[in-house]
């Protein structure tokens, strides 16, 4: 006998790849369509890796939510965050990785100072140097101050989704980074536990960029997302208040309703 538990997980993990199978196709068309108006016109034109930045995690599946759209809009939550500090979100592209430069044997941890509260995470750099590198490099330029965290997933995955400079799901720093730790002790029975900091991707391999998701509940998914460091239970905290404020859709997937931004991401070598 399968439970209502188990039957909701299976239905999120499959919603989950119909996801992954839609965007591949769409980024198929996209880039075929690309390659013929470029012939056509002779213009060459320098795509970044921002879009396969984007993540497993950009967004909600448009079908599946049309499918399921209810009759009235779900009753919003009291926003439990403060208003963002001044300040936008700097317009900052990179052509490649940055070059290695953090030393894997010291201790390095990340803070996020959000308008609903300071999240730590210890970073995991023996394991995952070119992740936590990149974190490094690109907090130094300032590029996740000001951004949203634009995506809450309150069933079957729980997670908030972080890092597009776009705050819609489709953004990235112009690079991608190798997939790390897929093996990492942490990840039992395909389930990444509460506390974890993970990259998003597009499904596909290496395709990671700035966008990364905070697991405030276990959430069964596919050993594909690099974890890469450890949230705070201060951290914690905060995320629950995010999470009981709720999502946008009413559906489990959308906008969270708290007004999360990134004021000042910070990585500091401990």
């Amino acid at each position: 006998m399968v439970s209502n538990d188990q039957r909701r997980r299976q239905l999120a993990r499959e919603k989950f790849l119909r996801q992954q199978q839609r965007r591949e196709s769409a980024r198929r068309r996209a880039r075929t369509r690309n390659t013929v108006i470029a012939s056509a016109l002779a213009v060459v034109v320098v795509a970044g890796a921002g879009a396969f930045a984007a993540g497993a995690f950009d967004g909600k599946d448009k079908k599946d939510s049309a499918a399921s759209k209810p009759s009235a809009s779900p009753s919003k939550a009291a926003d439990p965050c403060e208003k963002p500090a001044a300040g936008k979100v700097k317009p900052l592209s990179w052509k490649k990785e940055p070059a290695l430069t953090i030393d894997k044997s010291a201790g390095y941890t990340m803070n996020l100072a959000t308008t609903c509260g300071d999240i730590g995470i210890a970073l995991k750099a023996k394991e995952a140097p070119h992740t936590v590198n990149s974190f490094d490099f690109l907090a130094g330029k300032g590029f996740f101050d000001h951004t949203k965290c634009h995506r809450l997933t309150t069933n079957g995955i729980y997670v908030l989704q972080c890092g597009d400079p776009k705050g819609t799901g489709a953004g990235g720093p112009g690079y991608t980074i190798p997939d790390e730790n897929l093996k990492d002790k942490s990840l039992k029975g395909n389930v990444y536990p509460a506390g974890t900091i993970a990259m998003a991707n597009t499904g596909q391999k290496h395709t990671g960029g700035s966008q990364f998701f905070l697991v405030y509940q276990d959430s069964q998914l596919p050993p594909s997302y690099t974890p890469f460091g450890t949230i705070s239970d201060s951290g914690m905290k905060v995320l629950k208040k995010i999470a009981a404020a709720g999502e946008s859709t009413g559906q489990g997937d959308g906008a969270p309703n708290a007004t999360v931004v990134i004021d000042k991401a910070t990585v500091k070598k401990s």
